[in-house]
């Protein structure tokens, strides 16, 4: 019988203690009052970076309501009592110049999530996450005309036509393709590095996820897999999709590789990936669910 890991803990950037009162979005007095609440707190998002400072709550700063005057801005939610909002200032040149604060940076989430407490990286991935959609829906997708933000920035409703658009996020698959002793990892034309990875792919239209863990392995690696098992998701806010993680248990093992995706995929064991240095390849960063599918199969 097949059985995969169990998750070992949750993903990075998952399982965030914010309260997103989705129900208080529409109440516009109710939302005022926390914008200029002295307990608001202020995450910043300037050209796809997270604003992180020193201090206790290095992603999340008071005093920041002005911005929002003059900036694209949403309500996350509720953290402990107090309101949590995104602020996208990509259009300033210099925006740590607006801040008071000293030594503050705006930095990659990817490279600095894993210092974070985990609530805060979860909370700097939804801003990152829904202020990407929102920059990228500012006209409507039906009829063309600019749309205007509502329900304190997590809707857009079009001027024109009057179609509200949802926030969306990109269900993808990822998966950890096994023989019982090997995985399957691959080397992505896209990685700039030597980095091996589990196989990924966009779910499709019509299609179920284990429908589409198939089809990828399948077109990526010319290899027939069964037994495709659930492991853990995991928000991926670069830029907007949410990672669904599975193993699967192959069904052959002669690989067939896609040149256009792939420039390399091989069969590794537990032995070789716990020393990839020695193999001259690099594993996924830690804080990403392919790693965390790797890492559980080996602790197996």
């Amino acid at each position: 019988m097949f059985l995969p890991p169990r998750p070992a803990r949750p993903n990075l950037l998952a399982g965030g203690t914010l309260d997103r009162v989705s129900a208080k979005r529409t109440d516009a007095d109710w939302i005022a009052q926390q914008l200029n609440a002295p307990s608001a707190r202020f995450s910043l998002i300037w050209r796809s970076q997270s604003l992180l400072a020193p201090g206790p709550s290095a992603a999340l700063l008071p005093g920041l309501a002005h911005l929002t005057d003059s900036h694209p801005w949403a309500f996350l939610g509720l953290d402990e009592q107090a309101a949590v909002f995104a602020v996208d200032v990509s259009s300033l040149d210099d925006p740590l110049a607006a801040l008071p604060v000293d030594n503050a940076i705006f930095a990659d989430l990817r490279t600095s999530a894993g210092a974070l407490p985990a609530p805060e990286a979860s909370m700097l991935a939804h801003a990152r996450g829904l202020l990407h959609w929102r920059a990228r829906h500012r006209y409507c997708g039906v009829c063309g005309a600019p749309t205007r933000p509502s329900e304190a920035g997590n809707r857009v409703a079009c001027t024109g036509c009057g179609t509200e658009h949802f926030a969306r996020t990109d269900p993808a698959v990822i998966m950890l393709v096994t023989d019982g002793e090997r995985a399957l990892l691959g080397h992505a034309r896209r990685f700039t590095n030597n980095m091996y990875s589990t196989l990924a792919g966009f779910v499709e239209p019509g299609e179920s996820l284990e429908e589409a863990v198939v089809r990828e392995v399948r077109e990526e690696a010319g290899i027939a897999v069964t037994d495709v098992i659930y492991h853990s998701s995991q928000p991926w806010p670069f830029p907007a999709s949410l990672m669904l993680g599975f193993y699967a248990r192959a069904l052959s093992t002669e690989l067939r590789i896609d040149d256009d995706e792939l420039s390399d995929a091989r069969w590794f064991t537990r032995a070789e990936l716990r020393d990839p240095a020695a193999l001259g390849i690099d594993l996924p960063g830690p804080i990403s669910i392919a790693r965390r599918l790797i890492e559980d199969w080996m602790n197996q």
